[in-house]
């Protein structure tokens, strides 16, 4: 509860500027990791031998649509070098009323029994290796993710699952295997759009029979 509080109380200064204003308007910033993040960071999140030391990170703050309608503030940690180019991609998103059910600090990085119980947390940075695709099972295959970098974006990853051979290690994301039919948080043309405006690739234009349609990164992968 403690450590929730005080990453709680991180967030709020981070953000006391770029609270969704009350004219709808969009806000956004990027501020270097405040040094309470940078400790709850160490150990499940970031360790030595990463390949991005905490200084090359960010906070990047911005107004986003939630799934209840309203607008709401997240925050993600990325790359310093994406932050700025971000900032443009979830304006887009927030013009085109793209909906974003989690995106706190909290959600990603906060005591495990104070994260969202539905798991549908849109995050970027967090130092491990690639997931192999369902098809083979595994839980890492030797090398980085791009999230190692914070040079990747999950966004609403029920609604847009990590799909190999059919299947999907979420039970919750079952409905969501039928993209024929666009639902409330599921990836658009035009989300896509958005973020190959800024040169980025998506994981549900993947060749073969693995698809992963919650992620967009620099490379694609």
């Amino acid at each position: 509860m403690i450590r929730l509080l005080a990453l709680s109380l991180v967030v709020a200064a981070l953000g006391s500027a770029t609270t969704a204003a009350a004219d709808g308007s969009y806000r956004s910033s990027v501020r270097p990791l405040p040094a309470e993040l940078r400790g709850r960071l160490q150990g499940e999140s970031w360790r030595s031998g990463c390949p991005v030391p905490l200084s090359g990170l960010r906070v990047l703050t911005v107004t986003h649509l939630g799934f209840d309608g309203r607008r709401h503030t997240g925050q993600l940690v990325v790359n310093a070098g994406v932050a700025s180019r971000l900032v443009r991609v979830f304006r887009r998103l927030y013009e085109l009323r793209f909906p974003i059910r989690h995106m706190r600090l909290a959600d990603m990085y906060g005591p495990r029994d104070g994260r969202p119980a539905d798991g549908d947390v849109t995050g970027s940075f967090r130092c491990r290796q690639a997931v192999p695709s369902p098809c083979t099972g595994g839980s890492a295959n030797g090398s980085w993710s791009n999230h190692a970098y914070g040079h990747a974006i999950d966004l609403n990853p029920v609604e847009n699952p990590y799909v190999g051979c059919g299947r999907t290690r979420d039970p919750s994301s079952a409905p969501y295997l039928d993209r024929s039919r666009l639902r409330k948080g599921m990836v658009t043309p035009a989300v896509i759009a958005a973020f190959r405006s800024i040169g980025w690739g998506w994981g549900g234009s993947w060749a073969g029979r693995t698809k992963d349609y919650m992620h967009f990164s620099t490379t694609g992968h």
